[in-house]
């Protein structure tokens, strides 16, 4: 892995022999977890311009014409977001010389407050093959990381971080793209503070190309503060996408005992290799039929963006008994071949090491890049499901990869509810599929078991004999990462937003270290504490389960408004939340971490005047919301399980108590510097 500095490039043939296809990842943080930007990236010509608004890809186009470029969304780190990018570099028209990876701020922050501000790029084995951090950002609003350029028919990156203050806008009109409410005619370009643009464009010794020309010069800032400028519009889109309602049309059932004819039925499956054998089958015969669906699925996975072909229960050579996976994904682009083997697994099944490492050894024999897993479970950062060894000597690099059920669900429903597909007919099928991997029969109904630890630790609490360094209170905290990360999953798909698991530690931290502190915590307390994001809510939602009492919380702290006088903004959050439960909790915040009043929002209610502080001079900081509810005792899902009753506290706070608070637009949209193509 190289670490490039700014002004450097370097071949990425000289890195990894898997290049056709690679990820970039922009990533940064912040002491509270809570910074983010929005990264967007450039296809330009020979004249260092895009060819139209269409080579402008960013949050509302997130998948570049050609698919060679696709954005993949956010993966949560331990202290902030990280940005995927996947690049199918073979797919990149021949007239396109330059890609620029650009990331902004928005709200008037600056990349200053983030900390650890890096770019990093991945090969289609998955290999990490250089990085790129920035830490001279300070208060510009947006960055150019880096540029992947043609060089004598090969592709080379350059690092850059360049600062623009004048933000994406600015960024964006440097590169040719035409915004509604910036004229060209009417722009001045400023000089670059600093170094930067020096900096920047300087190439290296023995590289006289790009010109100085490759990064051009920012507008001014007060540019996107002219009063004469028209509101931001949404970009066009070149067709309607279709998505399913989301109430259900009047049936012509003659009584509710009738069911609809499904086209994947689940109800006759009586083993657990039919259920394997059918869910397998389901899925790739719906990925090679929505091609949505299949690229949303393997760009994560290196794949490129082509015609994908799908196979099950391939018989392939293995020394003297050959091997049988349970599937195979070729996408075909440019006249070349991605391939990758499937190994799946249904209910509580957990994949076998020998089995994955067959795989992996046949398929660099084959030269296949990936070997795919897919299983009810839900893999941790740090800790992969299975163990396998990779043979260093060969050639020839594979990657192994795991998806779980509940990811499959939450893509299908973030296409058929909210993004949108082709056709109706396309719209249909991912129904169906989404209808089959939630059916209790199917096998596919996501991680559903805290393990065996969970009845001795829960006991261990209740006696008080659970001790420091109990290799099963590191278990159950493992299982719990794994089913926030899947709550995040479905709230995400529900509520068609971004859902993230917050954690508030260094860049750089031991995953595995963080987790025996909070097993060590856990002996001590007997809770289990977690923090996700929803884009669009003014807070973070906290989630506790206090294995002691048995009672799970679900809570949120919402800012007090910076003007206006304290009742006035009580009043005005009773009513925000006159549909929210009664038996919500209430709690004022005071400054210097003093204890405000409280209260159930039924007694509030008449007297929102008991919900300011007693005390003379004391300044309201915000307000706590919470909901309490008794957790399930049993290990699994069933009707007394923990992890239903998780499920059901985050649901019903979500669409009681959240839907009613204030919030950001759930999709931003290029009002504020963004740039919108017109």
């Amino acid at each position: 892995m190289r670490d490039m500095v700014k002004g450097s490039n370097v071949s990425l043939a000289a890195l990894s022999e898997t290049i056709d296809s690679v990820i970039v990842s922009l990533g940064w943080g912040s002491p509270t977890g809570e910074g983010d930007a929005d990264v967007s990236v450039l296809l330009l010509d020979a004249n260092g311009k895009v060819r139209s608004d269409a080579d402008f890809c960013f949050y509302n186009n997130p998948v570049a014409a050609d698919g060679s470029v696709q954005l993949l969304g956010k993966t949560p780190t331990a202290d902030g977001n990280e940005d995927r990018i996947s690049f199918d570099l073979t797919a990149v028209s021949s007239d396109v010389e330059r890609i620029v990876l650009a990331a902004s701020r928005y709200e008037g922050a600056r990349f200053g407050e983030l900390e650890c501000v890096r770019l990093t790029l991945t090969d289609g084995g998955g290999e990490e093959l250089l990085r790129f951090a920035i830490d001279d950002a300070d208060s510009v609003s947006a960055i150019i990381f880096g540029e992947l350029y043609r060089r004598a028919e090969e592709w080379k990156f350059r690092a850059v971080g360049q600062g623009y203050d004048a933000g994406l806008a600015g960024l964006a009109t440097d590169f040719g793209v035409d915004i509604d409410d910036a004229p060209a005619a009417e722009e001045a370009p400023a000089e670059a503070s600093g170094d930067d643009r020096a900096d920047a464009t300087a190439p290296a010794a023995a590289e006289p190309e790009p010109s100085t020309a490759a990064v051009p010069s920012p507008r001014r800032a007060g540019d996107e503060a002219r009063p004469d400028k028209k509101a931001a519009g949404r970009p066009r889109t070149a067709k309607k996408k279709v998505t399913l309602p989301k109430a259900a049309g009047k049936t012509l059932a003659e009584n509710e005992s009738w069911r609809d004819a499904r086209l994947f039925p689940a109800s006759a499956l009586k083993s657990d290799r039919e259920r394997e054998t059918r869910a397998t089958s389901v899925l790739l015969s719906v990925m090679a039929q929505v091609p949505e669906f299949g690229r949303r699925l393997t760009a994560a996975f290196g794949a490129p963006a082509g015609r994908m072909e799908t196979f099950t229960e391939v018989t392939l050579p293995h020394g003297d008994t050959p091997r049988r996976p349970d599937g195979v994904i070729r996408v075909e682009r440019a006249g070349k071949l991605w391939t990758a083997l499937v190994e799946t697994k249904t209910n509580g099944a957990a994949l076998r090491a020998e089995q994955v490492q067959a795989y992996m050894d046949i398929a660099a024999r084959r030269g296949y890049e990936a070997v795919i897993t897919l299983s009810n479970d839900v893999a941790l950062e740090g800790s992969p499901l299975v163990e396998v060894k990779i043979d260093r000597r060969r050639k020839h690099k594979v990657a192994l990869w795991h998806l779980s059920w509940a990811e499959v669900a939450h893509q299908a429903q973030l296409l058929i509810r909210h993004e949108g597909v082709g056709n109706a007919a396309h719209a249909w099928l991912l129904q169906e599929l989404l209808h089959y991997v939630r059916h209790e029969n199917s096998g596919c109904h996501g991680f559903q078991n805290m393990g065996p630890a969970w009845v001795p630790v829960r006991k261990g609490i209740d006696h008080e004999t659970l001790c420091q360094g109990d290799p099963r209170a590191l278990e159950v905290v493992e299982s719990w990462e794994r089913l926030i990360r899947q709550v995040c999953l479905r709230l995400g798909g529900e509520l068609g937003q971004k859902v993230l698991p917050v954690q508030r530690t260094r860049r750089g931290a031991d995953p595995k270290a963080l987790r025996d502190r909070l097993a060590d915590q856990l002996c001590l307390d007997g809770r289990l504490r977690s923090e996700l994001r929803i884009e669009g809510t003014p807070g973070v939602l906290a989630i506790s389960a206090d294995l002691r009492t048995g009672k799970l919380r679900t809570s949120i702290e919402i800012p007090a408004p910076e003007r206006g006088y304290p009742l006035p903004s009580a009043k005005r959050l009773i009513r925000r939340l006159a549909e929210a439960p009664a038996d919500l909790h209430v709690e004022t915040l005071v400054e210097g971490g003093a204890v405000g009043p409280r209260g159930t929002l039924e007694r509030l209610r008449p007297e929102p005047a008991d919900m300011l502080p007693k005390a003379p001079g004391a300044q309201i900081t915000g307000f706590r919301l919470s909901l309490f509810k008794g957790m399930g005792s049993t290990r699994g899902n069933a009707e007394s399980g923990f992890i239903r009753s998780v499920d059901e506290a985050v649901h019903r706070f979500c669409t009681g108590v959240v839907v009613h608070l204030d919030a950001t637009p759930p999709r931003r949209t290029p009002t504020r510097e963004s740039p919108t193509p017109s």
